[in-house]
């Protein structure tokens, strides 16, 4: 009965897991605020230069310079930066990026495969745009920004290189976009500086916008798609509820989009008042609107902005380096608490052990180290338990046809044994928590992803399958094999319900009998590094029980 009790409760944890993430989960409130009107000098970084000249030191060659480049014919061209950690495209088309190549990870866990690419390269507007958000210059996003630098593709080795993007309105507005990289980080600095040479002011709001493709297949666990940080809060945007909430205000951290591992983030420099949008439906693509405060920018005086946007792993140890608390982005659900100090214990041991796998067994070994005096609680109670059956199969035949005397009898035999019918089953309620924390560690830590174990397990991020097969089987995504984990995982849970103490109502045990099928088949689709620590976790469980059974025997 406790054994039924507790697979019961977590099974009804993840469905109000699932059900309180998607309906009650409350998202930040949107702050109303008044705009406020700044005006600044450019602020110049002391950044090895990819060309000396740029559109801002207001001598007369370099605007010279611009207006040459502004008035020729050339088609816009596109320039490869390399550096340690990817390599980037930038056309001159807006001034966009539109390809961002991780160096130190793939597409797919085969030997050939390309470099994750972080965006969507079908999209032929590139990302990082900038605009007004009154349109005060309407060809600002598409317009051509022409290059100072000859060569297209450019090696970032040893120190920050800027390369700066520029174009000139038929009013006399000069737009620079300065693109800047550093070689080891997943950063992309981008400072925009806006030189008002027109004879009115710009009275506007200036508006950048990351373009993402939507996820075909929105994920059940966690979250895919638009998220913000705004003072200490941090929203998710649900994919179906843009059409109604789509807009955040406030003091803005960052904006982010997040796939399973990788993300696309912009974070103003410093944090900043203003307003975030999300539009979605062209294209399949969803576009972040990050629209700072208004800003008056009066004729012959220039304006900077400074942004850094982040294209790369939602790895925590390298998002909280960054600081401006993006390490936020990674969501481990209501146990985060639990979570990210299992990550941490994780990599700790990975650091010895340089195996992921071994890792999550060990991982696995202390957790039931940890809740060893609950876990004897627990199988003391169910080894009475199973003592008393006799006694119990007794009062049930003989008060059969009156409930009530029943279980008055019941309550009696209970207290003259001294046996709490929940002592077996409150102990296991108390792991549940940690089961989930685990269970979104395991599913969300990018440090699994193709992390090979042994064997056939050459992904831990992956269901494990053995051997592939044409033929689809139910309740089973692809790829189809043969879920060796998942099977003798399975099996682990039938001998643990062997173990139990025999089901007085035969409807209950036959129910029984099949809840190590239907965990069989909810975990099937599962990561292989979760299946690994379910099955290390049922198998402890199972000496444990053993033990305790023959000590108190």
């Amino acid at each position: 009965m406790e054994q039924t009790r507790m697979l019961i409760a977590i099974v009804l944890s993840f469905v109000i897991l699932l059900l309180w993430q998607k309906f009650f989960v409350p998202e930040t409130p949107v702050h109303k605020k008044d705009s406020t009107q700044t005006e600044s000098a450019t602020n110049e970084a002391p950044y090895k230069k990819a060309n000396e000249s740029t559109a801002f030191q207001g001598n007369q060659q370099e605007e010279e310079t611009v207006e040459q480049t502004v008035g020729t014919s050339e088609p816009a061209k596109e320039i490869a930066i390399e550096t340690d950690y990817f390599i980037a495209v930038i056309s001159e088309k807006g001034a966009a990026l539109k390809s961002v190549k991780l160096k130190n990870y793939k597409e797919t866990i085969q030997k050939d495969s390309p470099l994750k690419e972080v965006l969507d390269t079908t999209n032929p507007h590139g990302t990082l745009l900038c605009s007004f958000n009154r349109n005060s210059l309407p060809k600002m996003a598409t317009a051509v920004y022409r290059a100072s630098v000859s060569t297209e593709k450019i090696v970032v080795s040893n120190e920050n290189v800027e390369i700066p993007f520029v174009w000139s309105s038929k009013t006399g507005v000069v737009i620079e976009k300065r693109f800047v990289f550093s070689p080891k980080s997943y950063l992309i600095d981008l400072v925009v500086n806006i030189k008002n040479g027109s004879e009115n002011q710009i009275q506007d709001q200036l508006t950048v916008s990351l373009i993402d493709a939507i996820p075909n297949n929105p994920r059940r666990i966690g979250h895919t798609g638009p998220s913000a940080m705004l003072g200490h809060h941090v929203t998710q945007f649900d994919m179906d509820d843009l059409a109604e909430n789509n807009s955040i205000s406030g003091k803005i951290n960052w904006m982010a989009f997040q796939q399973r591992y990788f993300m696309t983030g912009l974070l103003p420099e410093p944090e900043t008042d203003g307003t975030l949008r999300f539009v979605s439906g062209f294209d399949k693509r969803i576009e972040s609107q990050m629209s700072l405060d208004e800003t008056i920018i009066r004729p012959e005086t220039q304006q900077a902005y400074v942004f850094h946007g982040y294209f790369g792993p939602k790895n925590i140890g390298v998002l909280r380096s960054i600081g401006k608390d993006l390490d936020k982005v990674v969501d481990f659900g209501w146990f985060s608490f639990l979570a990210r100090p299992c990550l941490w214990l994780m990599n700790f041991m990975y650091a010895f052990i340089p195996n992921y796998g071994i890792a999550i067994i060990i991982l696995t070994v202390l957790m039931k180290i940890v809740l060893w005096p609950l876990g004897n609680k627990s199988y003391k109670s169910m080894s009475q338990m199973k003592k008393m059956q006799p006694l119990m199969a007794e009062i049930r035949e003989k008060y059969k046809t009156d409930k009530q005397r029943m279980n008055q009898e019941m309550m009696s035999l209970y207290r003259t044994y001294k046996v709490n019918p929940l002592g077996g089953c409150l102990p296991m309620v108390l792991q549940i928590p940690i089961f989930f924390a685990l269970y979104r560690m395991l599913y969300e830590a990018i440090e699994l992803r193709h992390a090979p174990f042994f064997g056939w397990i050459n992904d831990l991020s992956a269901p494990d399958r053995l051997f592939h097969f044409g033929v689809k089987i139910p309740f089973m995504e692809p790829p189809y094999g043969i879920p060796v984990l998942t099977i003798i995982m399975g099996a682990t849970m039938l001998l643990q319900q062997k173990m139990q103490p025999p089901m007085g109502d035969p409807a209950q045990a036959k129910m029984m009998m099949f809840m190590p099928v239907i965990f069989t088949v909810i975990f099937i689709n599962f990561s292989s590094g979760l299946v690994l620590y379910w099955l290390v976790s049922n198998v402890l469980s199972i000496a444990q029980q053993y033990y305790v059974t023959k000590k108190t025997a």
